[in-house]
């Protein structure tokens, strides 16, 4: 049996986040943009303010992950997450042999902040749940959507919380 080339994954990885946000009545843009490898190239590839785009960061603590978002502008304050989520100091940014194993049907560095292949976004930063639109990776390095924040709150029941440096 053949295996799926590149594109075919990419439309699987797409049509699965957009059949998602479908499923679960979400008004959303599917946005196709050339290949990015940050939230900051997204949000360059886009013309996108940072404070704009979603960046979904994937933690493990101990055998669990978990999903925060903020925004591209941001920059993560472990720290703060700690408190908020009543963590471990085990809790540490996954690395990329990590992500790629346990999510294989998503792109490292193009994961959504919600879906059917991820665990549901546990924190959302306070500053980027104050948008009126954000975009967000949709699975590959081409492809993004542009949703209501509240709608990510909503579909993943995550906590809104200042999780960024100052």
């Amino acid at each position: 049996m053949n295996e799926p080339g590149p594109a075919a994954m990419t439309t699987t990885r797409v049509d699965a986040v957009v059949g998602f946000l479908e499923g679960a009545q979400v008004p959303y843009q599917l946005v196709q943009h050339t290949p990015v490898m940050s939230s900051g190239e997204q949000a360059l590839a886009v013309e996108q303010e940072p404070e704009r785009v979603a960046k979904t960061i994937i933690l493990h603590d101990g055998e669990a992950y978990v999903i925060a978002a903020i925004s591209a502008a941001d920059r993560l304050d472990l720290h703060k997450l700690r408190d908020v989520l009543g963590a471990s100091r085990h809790l540490r940014l996954a690395s990329e042999p990590e992500i790629e194993r346990d999510f294989p049907s998503m792109e490292v560095g193009a994961v959504p902040p919600f879906g059917p292949m991820v665990p549901l976004a546990e924190i959302i930063d306070a500053r980027l749940a104050k948008q009126q639109q954000v975009l967000c990776a949709a699975g590959d390095h081409t492809h993004s959507v542009l949703i209501d924040p509240r709608e990510i709150v909503r579909i993943t029941a995550a906590r809104v919380a200042d999780i960024c440096e100052e």
